[in-house]
């Protein structure tokens, strides 16, 4: 497994965040020694949602108001239907994200993560994994939907659905650890 020893990785999320899509990533980037946080527009705690009903509320780790992207290395995007759509109107979380890929910071999204990567005008020309719900948004958005567990594509992994999430997290990481190595000899 990769060492991703004191990496900083924002987990960006608002009330219903698909709470397996949260959770699994993020306790393999722990495992792997990375530092997850938890950033978010509330500023105390978010609800998750769990497939049909709403599941834990997590503790928000850094307010999105009280942080900057400079201050992490890489970026969770996790799906739920809700949370990247409200995420989505909020010009400081839609701004977060476009950062990470002007930085050219590795950023993973699953699910209906990608909407947030469209409102940032940063999916157009990339190859995108995601629920299928997103494949019209994404081709209109310019991207080319792959209906595969994940796709890496430059500095950014995505996968379709939570069954795809052990494939998910070992693109993560790998993309995650690259970018880093990539970084250090730059």
């Amino acid at each position: 497994m990769a060492n991703l020893n004191g990496l900083k990785v924002a987990i960006l999320v608002t009330d219903g965040f698909e709470q397996v899509e949260l959770v699994e990533p993020r306790k393999a980037l722990d495992q792997a020694g990375a530092e997850t946080k938890v950033v978010s527009p509330k500023n105390d705690r978010v609800r998750g949602w769990k497939f049909t009903e709403w599941g834990d509320e997590l503790p928000v780790d850094v307010p999105l108001d009280k942080t900057q992207p400079e201050n992490f290395e890489a970026l969770l995007l996790p799906g739920g239907v809700i949370n990247p759509d409200t995420l989505r109107m909020i010009p400081k979380a839609v701004s977060f994200v476009k950062s990470f890929f002007t930085a050219n910071k590795p950023v993973a999204a699953i699910c209906h993560g990608p909407w947030t990567i469209i409102e940032a005008d940063e999916a157009r020309g990339r190859r995108i994994a995601s629920w299928p719900s997103l494949k019209t948004d994404l081709r209109n958005a310019g991207a080319e939907w792959m209906d595969q567990e994940s796709v890496v594509d430059g500095n950014l992994v995505s996968a379709r659905k939570p069954d795809d999430i052990p494939a998910f997290n070992r693109a993560m990481i790998d993309l995650f650890s690259g970018s880093r190595a990539k970084a250090k000899h730059a």
